[in-house]
């Protein structure tokens, strides 16, 4: 689920693009936030650390998310391959062809099931009393066109895309099959090359103060 943050542990005030993996119990497995926000996007959220970078178990498979253009970010994508990655999320405003394009080059890639959950709106969506609505849509068009997709492991469309089209998406997944289409290309594995190229990752909070309290200080 995306959703806006708020900073509820250093400043009180920023807010943070956030995706959650929620278990069917209803527990937060884990929160990730935009690393780094898109144009325009910089007026409204910050940039998140990489704490919630992180694959999660689920009932379903190993689960990990990246946030829109976070999926053009090679290290991030990465980051996510090397914890073992069954299913990858990708919840989006892009679409059309380049971003179908990129959601198989994940699948291939990363040898993982690829989920663009996108954003279908239209001109009519827009409620009434949204500022020169009139002005600025008319009811007919399309403001996103969508294209929810499903992609298998190592590329190939099993669903979708929903172009310009309202609905929900289904298909069948196997998390097995994603590590089967790793024993020919495994880039977290022997495709890897540790020994030339290393990944490193800093998952502590990004803390704007350190506090030293008087008992802490040293005799």
């Amino acid at each position: 689920m995306g959703m806006h943050e708020i900073d509820s542990e250093f400043s009180g005030s920023t807010l943070f693009n956030t995706v959650v993996v929620v278990g069917p119990d209803g527990a937060i497995l884990n929160r990730h936030r935009k690393l780094m926000p898109t144009n325009p996007e910089r007026m409204v959220w910050g940039m998140g650390d990489a704490r919630g970078l992180r694959v999660v178990d689920t009932p379903v498979g190993r689960i990990g998310c990246l946030i829109c253009w976070e999926s053009y970010m090679p290290l991030a994508r990465f980051a996510l391959y090397a914890q073992n990655l069954d299913i990858y999320i990708a919840p989006t405003w892009d679409s059309g062809e380049t971003w179908l394009a990129t959601t198989n080059h994940i699948a291939r890639e990363g040898g993982c099931w690829v989920l663009g959950t996108a954003t279908a709106l239209a001109g009519s969506d827009i409620p009434d009393s949204f500022p020169e609505r009139d002005t600025l849509f008319t009811d007919d068009e399309w403001i996103n066109p969508g294209d929810a997709v499903v992609i298998k492991p190592f590329g190939g469309v099993v669903a979708g895309p929903l172009h310009r089209e309202k609905g929900i998406l289904y298909a069948t997944i196997d998390a097995e099959a994603a590590r089967s289409a790793r024993k020919s290309l495994d880039v977290a594995g022997h495709y890897g090359r540790p020994d030339l190229f290393r990944l490193e990752i800093d998952r502590r909070a990004m803390q704007p103060a350190a506090f030293v309290e008087a008992d802490e200080r040293p005799s």
